[in-house]
């Protein structure tokens, strides 16, 4: 999907007054595109400031005084990211974007909460953003930490069992035991990665990218303004990882 997508170096939001040459502020003009085709160039926008980001060339666009004066009084994002608490990971940073182009929500390894859920059915509901993208990265230490939970898990549960069917029944039962443990990493992102052990995906970079799945997943299947958004085509979601180290985004498809 990367491979295809077309580079658009225009920043990437859209913000309610621009200046034109005249010197006059005027309102945008009605967007009368396909919905598609305007999450698409956004997605395009993103990924072009990406990769200015990562080539050690950002512009810094949208982030004047003029365009923060503009904004006091509305936003019109196009995009919602939904992405992890850390620190290497802003995305605004990541994406070259600036004030009003995203609207951004953000927890410890993407985890999906009401709070979450609220904020982004507020971003697709009210704001009415295009493209949502969910935004993983490597080297997650909230993926990490559920991966060793999980293992700790494991070992207790099969542990004590006096024969190999009793371990095979204890087994059965994680997805229970996971949904039910105390420590919300477990219960969200290690879920994701108990899914990807049954798929017999080990390594944490393979692990990252099923938990962004997981994610969109949990996501549509618990939002009915989401849902609603998707089947009239009023938004399109994708999945992303960040590379920390090349400082570019992997668009995934699922």
């Amino acid at each position: 999907m990367a491979e295809d997508t077309q580079y658009d170096d225009q920043p990437a939001g859209t913000h309610p007054d621009e200046a034109t040459p005249d010197g006059i502020q005027h309102d945008a003009e009605p967007d009368i595109q396909p919905e598609e085709t305007t999450a698409s160039s956004a997605l395009s926008r993103l990924l072009a400031g990406n990769r200015r980001f990562a080539e050690g060339k950002p512009e810094h666009p949208w982030q004047d005084p003029q365009t923060r004066e503009s904004l006091i009084d509305r936003q019109n994002p196009n995009v919602a990211v939904l992405s992890c608490s850390d620190s290497r990971v802003p995305p605004e940073i990541i994406f070259d974007a600036g004030l009003g182009d995203l609207f951004t929500v953000r927890t410890a390894g993407q985890v999906v909460d009401d709070a979450v859920l609220a904020s982004l059915e507020y971003a697709v509901d009210h704001l009415h953003v295009r493209l949502l993208v969910v935004l993983g990265h490597e080297g997650c230490g909230a993926v990490h930490l559920a991966m060793d939970e999980l293992n700790d898990m494991l070992d207790a549960t099969t542990g004590d069992a006096l024969d190999s069917l009793e371990a095979a029944d204890a087994i059965d039962s994680m997805e229970e035991r996971i949904a039910e443990a105390d420590s919300i990493i477990l219960r969200t992102v290690g879920f994701s990665v108990w899914q990807a052990q049954q798929a017999d995906i080990d390594a944490q970079d393979d692990i990252e990218r099923v938990h962004v799945a997981h994610t969109i997943e949990d996501l549509v299947s618990r939002s009915e303004v989401i849902q609603d958004a998707l089947a009239h085509e009023r938004l399109m979601i994708v999945g992303g990882r960040y590379q920390l180290t090349t400082g570019e985004v992997e668009v995934l498809s699922f």
